[in-house]
């Protein structure tokens, strides 16, 4: 039996609604399992000579940091928090089924997205920066991988979309634009660079930290958090501007 117009939009409301409580909870579980398995501040390098998945066996488990106690392990949890939990939800306030501040006006959910999307700039460099100091104590090379260069990018990208997202804030600035097409742009534009974020995170759960602590269908659940936020997003932002558009025309 055929469902009605009505039916199907409660059915695709109530799908919406799962999926966007479902990211909420994986926003904050990731980083905080994340936090479980790095323990930040701790002083032993969870790494060993071997290579990461698809690179052959792990030879070790752990040794002794040539560098400065527990400096790597807050290079993960910098990241887990800048791409998983605070980009996720500055995206998510603007959610029409599951914003957190649904009840308060754009004008607060605007500027909670600001502090939210600054404080994650922060710990993203935060991050870069930790990583690349380590990665000098130890003599090894800078930024030679795919997760790596990715991670960089999507650092850089972040800033460049923070200074994007000024022009919202006075869009005087910015006479020839109209309002309409600056917030199609800076979401669009947002939506690429949050897709990098999650890229690099899942490039980072390939590599021999991780792989050397995760394993089994523990590893593939994991990776599924960055696709579940990704696809949540993805779908809010193109039902706000993508698709909203489109019908326009």
């Amino acid at each position: 039996m055929a469902l009605t117009a009505e039916t199907e939009s409660r059915l695709y409301r109530s799908l919406r609604v799962a999926a966007g409580a479902a990211a909420h909870l994986v926003a904050l579980g990731f980083p905080a399992a994340v936090a479980v398995l790095a323990r930040p501040g701790s002083s032993e390098c969870p790494w060993g000579r071997g290579r990461g998945r698809g690179e052959g066996r792990i030879s070790q488990r752990t040794s002794p940091c040539p560098s400065l106690a527990g400096l790597f392990s807050w290079h993960p949890l910098l990241m887990a928090l800048a791409f998983s939990f605070l980009m996720t939800e500055a995206l998510l306030i603007f959610s029409p089924e599951t914003s957190l501040l649904r009840s308060f006006s754009r004008k607060v959910r605007v500027r909670a997205h600001w502090a939210l999307q600054l404080l994650a700039l922060l710990c993203a460099l935060l991050g870069l920066g930790i990583i690349s100091y380590n990665k000098h104590l130890n003599g090894k090379g800078h930024f030679v991988t795919w997760h790596g260069l990715t991670g960089l990018l999507a650092v850089l990208y972040a800033g460049g979309q923070c200074a994007g997202g000024v022009l919202l804030l006075y869009p005087k600035l910015m006479k020839n634009w109209t309002l309409a097409k600056l917030k199609l742009y800076h979401a669009t534009s947002g939506l690429v660079g949050y897709l990098l974020g999650c890229a690099s995170l899942m490039l980072g759960m390939c590599s021999l930290w991780f792989t050397t602590t995760v394993t089994g269908a523990s590893w593939y659940l994991a990776m599924l958090c960055p696709l579940l936020t990704s696809l949540v997003i993805m779908n809010q932002v193109s039902n706000a501007y993508l698709y909203r558009k489109r019908s326009q025309h």
